[in-house]
């Protein structure tokens, strides 16, 4: 006899990035960081489900949507802040024929650069991955309607020699008004937390005071009282990442900061990161970013 095996096959997920809006015609953006959208409509749709590659952030202004997120279904309406992150799973997407709304897709490092060294927002915005559609006050809208006209107004004002600054500067201004809203739902929200959202929320801010000298899960375990599975089984529940992967990202981030705003030398950096030397650097960073941190260095310097 023969016996036959069936495999199964890996489902590959197309993914919604800044670069696929950019080809689908003219939009006001900011290289491949940063692409805005007048109409939540002009978001990639497909059937099948995709994964996000990039920060979605929009506000519905009138009409309805609905989606599922990670296979749980939203209703959006007027009003409705609405936080897609990297990574999560989007599909079922319907929009009414009135849905009228804006909407920004950051890249991963545009974002991280604006909220670096900010841990309170970095904690804020996590909190939108287990609550991606939020209902703002109408002052909030406006405020944040009128940041979208401000920054497409610089960022379609290419002669302007500090486009990118100013840009930048609007961005992270609205980002903190979005993070206020953010905590006003956090904090007299009626909804409380899962016993595997608490942990996952306790393991971040503990990464973010102190993945320069700690990069063991078994050490913040052992912080949080609980076995390294546990908190791992826990933390890829709610992010669908693994403790690793968000200490590794933070650690990403510190050292793309320390090569592009500061002129400490390699050697500074391996021991401020606590690397044993700067060999172990170097495969860490070329591993995670696709370059030695001298040849990022100088990418940058030369922008």
């Amino acid at each position: 006899k023969i016996k036959i095996i069936r495999m199964k096959s890996k489902v590959i997920l197309d993914n919604i990035t800044v670069d696929t809006i950019l080809e689908k015609g003219r939009c006001s953006h900011i290289d491949r960081d940063m692409v805005m959208l007048e109409h939540i409509d002009d978001m990639p749709k497909s059937n099948q489900p995709r994964r996000m590659g990039c920060l979605f952030l929009a506000i519905c202004l009138r009409g309805s949507a609905s989606y599922t997120v990670d296979t749980v279904r939203y209703d959006v309406k007027a009003n409705d802040l609405i936080i897609i992150s990297e990574g999560q799973i989007i599909s079922d997407y319907t929009v009414s024929r009135d849905c009228m709304g804006m909407a920004f897709m950051l890249s991963h490092q545009f974002f991280n650069d604006i909220v670096k060294d900010i841990t309170e927002l970095t904690s804020l915005f996590l909190f939108s991955r287990t609550h991606p559609v939020c209902t703002l006050s109408s002052n909030e809208v406006y405020t944040i309607n009128s940041y979208y006209g401000f920054i497409k107004n610089k960022t379609d004002n290419t002669d302007h020699h500090f486009r990118k600054d100013i840009v930048r500067s609007l961005f992270t201004a609205m980002i903190y008004d979005i993070s206020n809203a953010i905590y006003r739902i956090q904090n007299f929200g009626s909804r409380k937390y899962t016993r595997a959202e608490d942990i996952f929320n306790k393991f971040i801010r503990l990464v973010e005071l102190h993945f320069r000298r700690e990069r063991r899960v078994s050490w913040y375990a052992d912080k949080l009282d609980i076995t390294a599975k546990y908190l791992s089984e826990s933390v890829k529940q709610v992010s669908k990442r693994t403790p690793n992967e968000w200490i590794d990202n933070y650690v990403t981030i510190a050292l793309r900061v320390l090569l592009r705003n500061t002129s400490k030398s390699i050697k500074e950096i391996t021991q401020e990161m606590n690397f044993p030397n700067q060999s172990f650097l170097g495969t860490f960073f070329k591993e995670h970013v696709g370059m030695t941190p001298s040849q990022y260095r100088k990418g940058h310097s030369e922008e």
